[in-house]
């Protein structure tokens, strides 16, 4: 190999090969010509959290049901306090056979009405049982709608953690062919090593695997955005835009405190204890027979004209299976309420123990990504600037540049990663707790990998 003239210095060699990197391809290398990535569907507009959430109220399947079957609890409130329906009969006693003709003697026509009274305390009981599971019905309806909002919140922060990953990682193989071409042209002059581009190549290669991936796990999450909101795929081109966050968290306190007081699913819970409570009521009073009365009109003609009567009647089952069904119904009542009361108590202790859970999730995710834009990202890309530059000048070895760049770009990720992880956690908190805890304000644009 032909040596540099004298004089030279090896950093202007680099500072040559640099300028005429695109000129001429690597000796005894073929020049690159991969095929170009696929990209993501187009995005001509920013998608937010807040038109999301809005379409899920709007449309979402699950919310319907929810809602409708709690319009449908709440219409049987008014039919649970009052009494049965009174039973008319119309009779024709005494009638001969096969002429139908009334007996001259015995013959009557007969009009009867029966009401059955419920015992004082049933129907008060029957609607409370009524108004408590129409209450549970309509905060179960708020806990689904809640629980499907935070569904597609979680599709959204996927989607878009995603696509900056995949600008991230396009960013990076930019930045990498840029360093494939330093140790191109380095090889050129006699300056640089072939596994040096060779090396790059493959590093280029990987990154292109990487956006593939990627874009596989898009597509992915569209389709389960997409199915959250019951929309085509094809209406979900816009670019998702993270919100911005609080400056600060709540209190592990007061987070539970306010998920106690007012998520749905334990105001749920707490109503199905009142039904149960309720209908071991109905069931204790269910020991006594309701009355039963009726009043009856008869008429018969005789010699001495139409002859009419009337009775009145009272009248009671008798409970003589009490101890097999009356009392064994009041049992399983309260067998009931027991098994509710221990769902609420199962159901307090769960929230208490994830909001604890999301709340360290949120705190710790919040102060790496701090430590991360303050501090790791930017010692990083220095120390990839400076690698690349001392690589030029022969200090350092080609594996330490992309060792360094390649720092940089897992960096990146991962501070994108923790964005979405605490927007995640931010839409786990508001389902926990009843409450939204974003303004709706913030719900907007935030632009950037900060």
């Amino acid at each position: 190999m032909r040596s540099a003239p004298a004089g030279w210095n090896r950093g202007a060699i680099a500072a040559l090969a640099f300028t005429c990197v695109l000129l001429v391809p690597p000796r005894g290398l073929p020049a690159q010509d991969a095929p170009p990535l696929p990209s993501a569907a187009p995005r001509d507009r920013p998608l937010t959290l807040a038109e999301i959430l809005a379409t899920v109220d709007r449309r979402s399947p699950r919310v319907h049901a929810a809602a409708a079957f709690a319009r449908a609890s709440a219409t049987r409130v008014a039919g649970a306090t009052k009494p049965p329906d009174p039973t008319l009969q119309l009779g024709l006693m005494n009638y001969l056979l096969p002429g139908l003709q009334a007996d001259p003697t015995l013959g009557m026509r007969q009009l009867q009405l029966m009401q059955m009274l419920p015992l004082p305390g049933k129907l008060t009981a029957a609607g409370d049982a009524a108004r408590a599971r129409s209450a549970a019905a309509s905060a179960l309806a708020e806990e689904v709608r809640s629980d499907a909002r935070t569904t597609a919140a979680m599709a959204f922060y996927e989607r878009a953690v995603v696509l900056r990953q995949v600008a991230i990682a396009r960013e990076t193989r930019r930045l990498l062919e840029d360093v494939a071409a330093v140790a191109a042209a380095m090889y050129r002059v006699g300056d640089g090593r072939q596994v040096d581009v060779l090396r790059a190549q493959v590093e280029i290669a990987r990154m292109d695997a990487e956006v593939l991936r990627m874009l596989a796990m898009d597509a992915s999450a569209q389709s389960r955005l997409a199915a959250a909101l019951d929309l085509p795929l094809d209406s979900l081109n816009g670019t998702p835009v993270l919100p911005e966050f609080p400056d600060s968290v709540p209190t592990r306190e007061a987070l539970e405190t306010l998920a106690l007081t007012s998520r749905p699913m334990l105001a749920a819970g707490v109503a199905e204890v009142d039904a149960a409570s309720a209908d071991l009521r109905l069931a204790t009073r269910d020991r006594w027979p309701d009355l039963q009365v009726g009043l009856q009109y008869g008429e018969r003609a005789s010699a001495m004209g139409t002859e009419r009567m009337g009775s009145l009647m009272v009248g009671a089952a008798l409970p003589i299976w009490a101890r097999s069904r009356q009392l064994a119904m009041r049992d399983e009542a309260g067998a009931m309420r027991a098994m509710a009361e221990a769902d609420l108590a199962t159901m307090r202790a769960a929230t208490r123990g994830r909001v604890g859970e999301v709340h360290a999730e949120l705190v710790s995710v919040r102060d790496l990504a701090a430590l991360y834009r303050g501090s790791v990202l930017p010692q990083a890309e220095a120390a990839a600037i400076a690698a690349l530059a001392s690589y030029r000048t022969g200090a350092v070895d080609f594996m330490t540049v992309i060792d360094d760049r390649m720092t940089v770009n897992r960096y990146r990720q991962e501070l994108v990663a923790l964005d979405a992880t605490q927007g995640r956690a931010w839409a786990e908190l508001e389902m926990l707790t009843g409450r939204p805890l974003l303004a709706a304000a913030a719900i907007g644009a935030r632009g950037g990998d900060r």
